[in-house]
């Protein structure tokens, strides 16, 4: 009996040839593998909550800038507080008024009167702040019987009675640019260098527009000119995602738990807006200024309620700390093309 050759079934037309086998984790995975992101996390959790809860609790005055006019009076503050204010001895109610006004000082001290004082604060430098100033006046005032008056110089907007507006500008904002960053960081071999380059920019100028017109013209609550406060805001993102970026370069995986820590985490809680900067122990004010959260609430401030009269180091800061990171990320990518040719 004659048996028909098999005819082999040809391949469906559009079916994939090869088939890689799927290869199965192993039973036992390295410790490293998942401790890593578990003490990762820890760490990230306790650093937040030890910044954001310890910083609150351990507030204490240090060095308040406070203009006094009179030289007697000056002294008598002096004696009476301590390093808890920094007397700035004023020669007359109109240098200090300038002085409040230029943020120079947090407050202004006028004797008027025989047991009568009045104490003019800046309201926008921060509840926190001038409500410990209240009470080291007070203090004084009642241990040497006199009577204190306290008008808001400079109030803050009305739709930010608590002066907190400009900290949630400014995370919210280093929060888009970290969030970009790490997904700009997934697309390293789909886009190069200058088109991830060109959309972390973009994004930049657009992001800082539209929180500086949800903040300022539609919620009322920063009332900063428009186009300096969207320089400043596109700067802080273009600082949080370049520095993202860097550090996820440079480190790999353990790169975006340090720009968390560094930005989100120790950036936001030091900058001066939950808790003002001449309350914070002496480790967290020597860093305030100096990381992107920090500097961009000094200029929002500035920006919002003293013409800003201080904002050009803030803005600075922004600036190298966008273009610095981007610069070593460049250089890094051009010493290893460099390298792979030469290889």
């Amino acid at each position: 009996m004659h048996t028909p050759a098999s005819t082999p079934t040809a391949e469906p037309q559009g079916s994939t040839a090869i088939r890689r086998p799927q290869v199965a984790p192993p039973a036992r995975p390295p410790v490293r593998s998942w401790l890593q992101p578990v003490v990762i996390a820890l760490v990230v959790v306790a650093a937040f909550i030890s910044c954001y809860v310890g910083l609150a609790r351990a507030a204490k005055p240090h060095q308040i800038p406070v203009g006094v006019v009179g030289s007697e009076l000056s002294t008598q503050i002096q004696q009476a507080l301590g390093d808890s204010i920094d007397v700035r001895s004023e020669p007359g109610g109109t240098a200090a008024d300038q002085a409040l006004r230029h943020r120079d000082v947090v407050a202004v001290l006028t004797p008027q009167g025989t047991g009568r004082v009045s104490l003019e604060v800046a309201g926008a430098n921060g509840l926190s702040t001038t409500t410990a100033v209240e009470n080291l006046v007070s203090a004084y005032a009642h241990g040497a019987g006199e009577t204190v008056t306290v008008h808001d110089g400079v109030p803050l907007a009305r739709y930010d009675s608590r002066g907190l507006a400009g900290f949630y500008v400014a995370f919210g904002v280093t929060l888009s640019g970290f969030v970009l960053a790490q997904n700009i960081l997934g697309l390293s071999r789909l886009l190069h260098l200058r088109h991830r380059f060109t959309v972390m920019a973009g994004f930049a100028v657009v992001a800082g527009s539209i929180a500086a017109a949800l903040a300022g013209p539609v919620l009322g609550a920063v009332p900063a000119p428009f186009i300096p406060l969207t320089v400043a805001l596109a700067l802080l993102t273009a600082a949080a995602a370049f520095t993202t970026k860097l550090l996820g370069t440079l480190f790999s995986s353990v790169g975006i738990p340090m720009a968390t820590l560094l930005l989100l985490t120790v950036g936001n809680s030091t900058s001066g807006a939950s808790v003002g900067a001449d309350l914070l122990p002496s480790v967290a004010r020597s860093v305030s200024g100096i990381l992107p959260p920090g500097a961009a609430v000094r200029a929002i401030t500035d920006l919002s309620y003293f013409n800003g009269a201080h904002s050009v180091v803030p803005l600075l800061t922004l600036a190298a700390w966008a273009v610095g990171p981007a610069l070593l990320v460049w250089a890094r990518s051009a010493l290893a093309t460099s390298r792979s040719r030469r290889g």
